[in-house]
């Protein structure tokens, strides 16, 4: 079927060729940082275990798998924005909007692209990441329990192997040899422990892979052998044995041997959806049922509590509170070593009551936090594929408005845009396991959040809005700091007509006649009146009136071919014509201003500063007047003549 039968323009196949290379260029890119941001948490459990090169592809399959619906967005966000930015940099953006198209109907076709995405994000959670998940665990797993080879290091004990901790003074690579060897072995219990020192020695491991031999020479064995059976005996306490030679064999399984499903399977990354929402209503009631049965207990530690019901418990409080046993009396009548006696058995039962109360609570924050977990997971399913959607309109309209292509720009706001949700995303999952916040907002946080800023952006794009122009946040930093702006008069390329110099002149010699009578009327070196400042109107229409002046000058030699001409009006300043008098144009901002001592302070500093910037201007209007009105009135006398000569003929 033709695309046009289906509604398919050809602008929807040029944008979407765009938008797919490089999707799969950034998600490659993406998932590529992911994996490694997620190794570095696991590259302890890999180092120098001796694994095997398909054990170390699973290991890396699964995780690829598993942070594929993480990289999903961040890809879609990097790659619109890329997209858009290069179209708006080449000014194909403009020539869409030109022939009609609205920015949403460009959209349009990558709308239904990312929602194909974000079911696709959907699917791998709810089914390739239950099973992805046991798998890479499964494997972490085993590779913590697996022995690590045999890397004893210099000047430190080492208890890679079960049971013993080995101290070695010095290795010698080249023989293999061990120097100054200190041996810590558990057999049993912290009573059954064997001390062995030696001067040297050779460690290797059996053909099958499942002991450590250990040669030691010139050392003493010292063993402590209070065991069961001598535990009564006193002519045998511990034995000492000194050797020349001394054969050791150490239990070191050192092949790799995947754990039991069982210890993950039950984990809430483990399931789907489905099996997530069957799960919750057991585990509800399972935690119920301890809840109650802790609750039954709590009530059996009162002393002769009287027949109420659950709810009765302020009933049950008034009623040991009114107890008539007189205590205290019966404490007096004892004996004092019954007082102790009976002192430590009130403080040794409470301890016990406190002791099992905080493994209660303990093991009731584990429930309720597993519960909170199986919640947690079922909507990260969906807000983890509707963030899919949302970023796309973060990104494609950021490419819009400022038309930025490249990888510069885009990938500093995707960074930037994926930290915020990053932090919010993390932030309400934390909040919502540890159960501070409800776990229907600690996980919904992040697309609150988002969901707004990509209104707002597609809204702006849509209307065409300069809210990212840089320059204009640029120019209006410069007004504010007081910076000053430099003038870039270049040779024209086409000159239809030439300076009208003779005039040109004029208004260069009435400029600077001016400033030598404004020189002489203001005394711009002196302080200002703060009270004309800020509560008087003020604007200076002399300065205003030169400006304009010389801006026509300027403006009309700048289509002079003469390049001296060119250089020496680029030194002309641009000169601020209100700063010097107040801070604002407004009356009452000003008066608000001055009334704030702090702020006020610092615009009056900031004016008496733009004062003495325009008496330096002047000066230098005046020097470069100087320099550049005898080469105009060159020019206006050979016009003068030309025009002279042309009127005779």
């Amino acid at each position: 079927m033709h695309p046009d039968m289906l509604g398919i323009k050809k602008l929807d196949i040029f944008i979407t060729k765009q938008f797919g290379m490089l999707f799969m260029g950034t998600f490659f890119i993406c998932q590529f940082v992911l994996m490694m941001q997620f190794l570095w948490r696991y590259v302890d459990e890999l180092i120098g275990k001796g694994l095997t090169l398909d054990v170390m592809a699973q290991f890396f399959w699964y995780m690829g798998l598993m942070l594929l619906p993480q990289a999903l967005p961040l890809a879609i966000l990097l790659s619109s924005l890329i997209v858009f930015g290069n179209l708006g940099e080449s000014s194909e953006l403009t020539a869409i909007k030109a022939a009609g198209i609205s920015l949403m109907q460009a959209f349009r076709p990558l709308i239904v692209i990312v929602i194909l995405i974000s079911g696709v994000s959907y699917f791998f959670q709810d089914v390739v990441y239950p099973k992805s998940n046991i798998s890479f665990y499964q494997l972490l797993i085993s590779m913590k329990q697996k022995s690590p080879e045999l890397e004893i290091p210099e000047g430190i004990f080492y208890d890679g192997i079960p049971g013993s901790n080995i101290y070695v003074q010095k290795k010698d690579l080249s023989t293999g040899m061990l120097y100054g060897i200190m041996i810590y072995r558990q057999t049993g219990s912290y009573e059954d422990q064997a001390i062995i020192l030696a001067d040297s020695g050779m460690m290797q491991s059996t053909a099958e892979k499942k002991h450590l031999v250990l040669k030691l020479y010139s050392g003493e064995w010292f063993e402590n052998m209070r065991s069961q059976d001598l535990a009564n005996s006193a002519s045998v306490p511990y034995r000492r044995e000194t050797f020349s030679s001394k054969r050791i064999v150490l239990d070191f399984d050192s092949g790799f041997n995947l754990t039991d499903m069982t210890e993950v399977s039950g984990d809430a990354r483990a399931k789907s959806l489905s099996r997530i929402l069957h799960d919750l209503d057991s585990i509800s009631e399972f935690n119920d049922s301890v809840g109650l049965a802790f609750y039954k207990d709590a009530k059996s530690y009162f002393y002769r509590q009287p027949d109420f019901k659950d709810n009765d418990s302020m009933k049950l409080v008034k009623a040991v509170a009114a107890s008539t046993t007189p205590f205290d009396s019966v404490y007096d009548r004892q004996a004092p070593h019954l007082k102790q006696a009976a002192v430590k058995g009130a403080l040794t039962s409470v301890k016990q009551v406190m002791t099992d109360m905080d493994m209660k609570m303990e093991y009731a924050k584990y429930l309720h936090r597993n519960y909170r977990q199986h919640l947690i997971e079922a909507y990260k399913k969906f807000t983890l594929s509707l963030s899919c959607l949302i970023f796309f309109f973060i990104g494609a309209p950021l490419g819009a408005i400022i038309r930025k292509g490249g990888l510069g720009v885009p990938v500093i706001v995707s960074v930037l845009v994926f930290i915020v949700y990053y932090i919010f995303d993390n932030s309400g999952m934390r909040m919502a396991r540890d159960g501070q916040w409800q776990v229907w907002f600690g996980q919904t946080i992040s697309t609150m959040v988002l969901t707004p800023i990509a209104v707002f952006f597609t809204y702006k794009a849509n209307k065409d809005s300069t809210v990212f122009n840089i320059d204009l946040y640029k120019a209006i930093v410069m007004r504010l700091l007081g910076l000053r702006q430099k003038r870039h008069i270049y040779r024209k390329e086409v000159i239809i007509e030439d300076p009208k110099y003779k005039i040109d002149a004029g208004l260069l010699t009435n400029v600077n006649r001016e400033i030598a009578v404004y020189s002489e009327n203001h005394k711009l070196l002196r302080w200002p009146n703060p009270i004309k400042v800020f509560f008087h109107e003020g604007d200076d229409q002399e300065i205003e009136h030169l400006n304009t002046t010389l801006e026509v000058a300027i403006e009309d030699l700048g289509y002079s071919r003469d390049k001296l001409i060119l250089t020496l009006l680029n030194n002309y300043p641009v000169i601020a014509t209100h700063a010097h008098t107040r801070p604002f144009r407004q009356k009452w901002l000003n008066i608000v201003t001055g009334l704030c001592l702090p702020l006020g302070a610092f615009f009056y500093f900031r004016m008496i500063r733009f004062r003495l910037r325009l008496y330096r201007d002047l000066r230098t209007i005046r020097q470069t007047s100087e320099r550049i009105l005898p080469r105009v009135l060159e020019y206006a006398e050979a016009q003068k003549k030309a025009g002279l000569q042309i009127h005779i003929d």
